[in-house]
C-alpha cells in the first residue's frame, strides 16, 4: 500500500526541501524562521502574529513552543486579514486550518514514514514525541492522525481489489 499525500503533506516537504531540511534533528523553529526571513520574537505574550512577525510565548516548554510555531507559521504562509474584525466562522476556519498544519508541519510525513514505529501505542506516542520534540499528547493526535489514512488508503484498496474482483477484472 503506497502512502497518497495530500496537498498539504506536499507543500510542507517541498518548503523542507527548500530550506534544506530533511530529518528531525534539523528541526529547530528559529533556523527555520531565520532561512524563511520571517521575524521571530520569543516574549512573555500569547503566541500570535503582529506585523508579520512571529511571537511565541516565552512560558511554553520548548516542545510547545516549538507547536506554537508550527500554528502561526501557517497563519503568516497561508492566511490573510486581521482575525479581530473577520467574520467568526472565518476565523474558526483559519484556527483549524493552523491547528491541522501544525501537526503535519511539526511532524511531517515524509519523516514520519522513515520511523520504526512500535506496535505498542505508548512506545510509539514517546517516540514521536521525542523524535520531533512535540507533547505526548500532540504526537498522539498526529499519530491517530496518520493511522486513520493509512486505514482508509487500506479500505480503500480492499474496496477496489473487491469491485475488480466481481468485475472479473
Amino acid at each position: 500500500m503506497k502512502y497518497q499525500t495530500s496537498l498539504l503533506e506536499d507543500w510542507i516537504d517541498r518548503l523542507y526541501i527548500q530550506l534544506g531540511i530533511r530529518s528531525p534533528d534539523q528541526l529547530d523553529f528559529k533556523i527555520i524562521s531565520e532561512r524563511l526571513r520571517i521575524p521571530l520574537d520569543i516574549r512573555n505574550l500569547s503566541s500570535r502574529i503582529y506585523e508579520g512577525e512571529i511571537i511565541i510565548n516565552s512560558r511554553l516548554t520548548p516542545e510547545e513552543q516549538w507547536q506554537e510555531f508550527g500554528h502561526e507559521l501557517c497563519h503568516r504562509l497561508r492566511h490573510a486579514g486581521n482575525q479581530m474584525f473577520m467574520p467568526r466562522p472565518f476565523f474558526q476556519l483559519q484556527e483549524f486550518q493552523a491547528n491541522y498544519f501544525a501537526y503535519h508541519f511539526c511532524v511531517p510525513t515524509f519523516m514520519l514514514q522513515k520511523l520504526d514505529i512500535p506496535t505498542s501505542r505508548q512506545e510509539a506516542i514517546y517516540l514521536i514525541a521525542v523524535t520531533f520534540g512535540v507533547t505526548c499528547e500532540f504526537a498522539e493526535k498526529r499519530l491517530q492522525m496518520y493511522e486513520e489514512k493509512l486505514h482508509v488508503l487500506k479500505c480503500s484498496e480492499i474496496s477496489q481489489a473487491v469491485v475488480a474482483n466481481s468485475l472479473n477484472i
